[in-house]
């Protein structure tokens, strides 16, 4: 019911740089008043837009909207503006996020059998040993940018790591890794190039591990696909492409933007740092939840393109229509989260859809909660006043339709001995 005095709020602007600095508005604005619709994006490609919890669970769990490309109804010129930057050259299409059953069903066994939560439990030194030596890197300086620093590192090392790269070449990995994040909105040379640079040295270190296996992830990947499982070349290194593609600039935002989602709530960062004071880790635990559905590091889930016609949230979908799922806009549907807007470090009922929903719920869930968990709680643990060295406003978010995470955080605090 609409009074006389209430017009229709103005049809916000979508993919503008305000908008990327805060979507959220604009997303409720089109949860009430156009919760599934078609709209341009900046590549040109028009795509649904799904924006209510309902129908974005719906839609993420829908087999009849297919992962593959090759399902998009667009011209030829125009599949290339969908998927990941860089992945198309490089026959790296053949991936987790880009297939569906019976092929996904198949790979997908193969890497649970190595990539177990035991596996990531027994991990979780190495993720503590890796965060100090990050945080002893700029602990006496007074000052860092969490960004380049301190987020973006980690879970490279830690990726690189349990895939079995020696410590000799991670560094090459943390520069290839740095192309793909800063150039994945921009210019596609670079972002092929780098691709293409790691591809080449996946393809080799899979040929070492099938020389002399370790206990590492792709050592488990060989194993498991020599066991009759058949994994080909192309396969494998695709697997470790997505595992670290995947794994990689979604962790670096979920520490980024939860970082700076404490730094600018300062009561719950307090409730937070007495907890984890008090040597209890539950709020820890509520609390990387939440901070995943408040301001999560995925904003749009990965490309969904109908095989039949169907109907999301009243509206028809025609073949070969793709479906973006706005993961952040779900996340603040007031019909599935009392007070979206607020943080509560403490909401249990918190069924987000930060790691996705169905057959293509993400694998390394449990990896993230435990490299969120334990970058955030040494973070407040030896840098007790961090605070943002910058006002809100100046900082800067990477543009990309389907991440959301900042370019940049600039933190000073305490200079302290290592």
């Amino acid at each position: 019911m609409h009074h006389p005095h209430q017009p229709t709020p103005p049809e916000p602007e979508l993919f503008t740089w305000a908008f990327a600095s805060d979507p959220y508005p604009a997303y409720a604005w089109l949860r009430q008043h156009a919760p599934v619709s078609k709209r341009q994006l900046p590549s040109g490609v028009e795509a649904w837009l799904v924006t209510r919890y309902a129908d974005a669970r719906q839609a993420l769990a829908d087999q009849r909207l297919s992962k593959n490309p090759a399902h998009h109804d667009e011209p030829a010129h125009a599949k290339g503006k969908t998927g990941i930057p860089g992945e198309r050259k490089a026959e790296l299409m053949t991936h987790l996020l880009n297939i569906d059953p019976p092929d996904h069903t198949r790979l997908r066994r193969l890497v649970s059998k190595a990539f177990t939560p035991r596996r990531v439990a027994e991990f979780a030194p190495r993720v503590q040993e890796l965060t100090d030596q990050l945080i002893d890197r700029f602990v006496e300086r007074g000052e860092a940018d969490l960004i380049h620093e301190f987020a973006f590192p980690l879970p490279i090392y830690a990726i690189c790591d349990m895939l079995g790269v020696p410590r000799e070449d991670q560094d090459d990995f943390r520069d290839w890794a740095g192309m793909m994040i800063r150039h994945g909105g921009g210019p596609r040379g670079g972002v092929a190039r780098s691709v293409k640079k790691m591809r080449g040295y996946l393809a080799e270190l899979i040929h070492r591990k099938r020389e002399a296996p370790g206990d590492d992830l792709i050592s488990g990947l060989i194993r498991a696909s020599d066991h009759g499982e058949h994994l080909t070349e192309n396969e494998a290194a695709a697997m470790a492409f997505i595992l670290l593609f995947a794994g990689f600039e979604t962790t670096v935002n979920l520490i980024g933007n939860g970082t700076y989602a404490l730094l600018t709530h300062p009561d719950q960062r307090e409730t937070l740092q007495k907890s984890l004071d008090a040597g209890d880790t539950g709020l820890l635990e509520t609390g990387i939840e939440e901070l995943l559905r408040y301001d999560g590091p995925v904003e749009l889930a990965t490309w969904r393109f109908a095989t039949e016609p169907l109907r999301i949230g009243g509206q028809d979908i025609a073949v070969g229509d793709p479906v973006l799922v706005v993961l952040a806009a779900a996340y603040r549907d007031p019909d599935r989260f009392p007070d979206p807007d607020l943080l509560d470090l403490a909401r249990r009922d918190n069924q987000h859809l930060g790691y996705g929903h169905g057959i293509h719920y993400c694998l390394g869930a449990p990896l993230a909660r435990l490299e969120g968990q334990t970058a955030l709680a040494t973070l407040l643990r030896r840098l007790p006043d961090l605070q943002l060295a910058v006002e809100p406003e100046e900082l800067r978010w990477r543009g990309g339709l389907i991440m959301r995470g900042l370019r940049t955080l600039p933190v000073e605090f305490t200079p302290r001995a290592r």
